[in-house]
């Protein structure tokens, strides 16, 4: 096994785990900010709920169903953001939608699993939802977010 194997494989494994234990995966009882999601090609439906304390991101969690890799997506992206300013959660978003589109995110530690989803573009949408659904709660967006 060549050493780019192996990364593929620690990649997808990382993926897989966060599908079959998504960390914050609930309902957040006293947030502030929330937003529907739904992607109608892959069935994946979710919410995304935030608590701000100040311009920051205080708590994240996520709730819903999808496929794996929307709900490793959403389950990484609530790890990643916590504790983040809304201008930091944008720039780490635009930089994951670059790695999912096939160009360079910059360091992004573990979220860079999702590199080889540029491959199949039907799954981009699948790797962003919960990303777009985020944005759309820190705006303040009361429609639901739809990647049609």
């Amino acid at each position: 096994m060549s050493e780019l194997d192996s990364v593929e494989e620690l990649y997808q494994q990382v993926i897989l785990d966060h599908n079959r234990t998504p960390r914050n995966f609930r309902k957040l009882e006293d947030a502030d900010r929330s937003a529907e999601g739904h992607n109608p090609l892959c069935g994946d439906h979710l919410w995304v709920f935030v608590r701000m304390e100040g311009n920051r991101i205080g708590d994240i969690t996520f709730y819903g169903a999808g496929c794996a890799i929307s709900k490793a997506s959403a389950s990484m992206m609530t790890e990643a953001v916590k504790g983040k300013s809304r201008q930091e959660a944008e720039e780490l978003f635009e930089r994951f939608r670059r790695l999912v589109m096939g160009g360079d995110g910059g360091s992004l530690g573990k979220l860079a699993a999702f590199s080889g989803v540029s491959e199949f573009p039907v799954r981009v949408k699948c790797a962003t939802l919960a990303w777009h659904t985020l944005r759309s709660a820190l705006e303040g967006k009361e429609e639901t977010v739809s990647t049609e």
